[in-house]
């Protein structure tokens, strides 16, 4: 069964931003998307999902975004 979001819990959150992978999408995302993630942050603060989501788009559609973020999926299910 698909984990949905409201499952996610902050201890995977920890784990996650704490890998290899992780902090190099942080860093890829201060680096070059900063305001992005800054309005994403706020959108989700304020339950505005879709609006963070949009927000991060250009970030998520960035190759190097897209392989860091595999690498953090297949460590979650390896």
């Amino acid at each position: 069964m698909e984990k949905k979001y409201q499952d996610f819990s902050m201890q995977e959150a920890m784990r996650l931003a704490q890998s290899d992978a992780g902090q190099q999408l942080l860093r890829l995302l201060q680096s070059g998307h900063g305001d992005a993630a800054r309005s994403a942050m706020e959108n989700a603060q304020n339950g505005n999902i879709a609006q963070a989501q949009k927000a991060l788009q250009a970030f998520l559609s960035d190759p190097q975004a897209q392989a860091l973020l595999r690498q953090l999926q297949e460590g979650q299910h390896g």
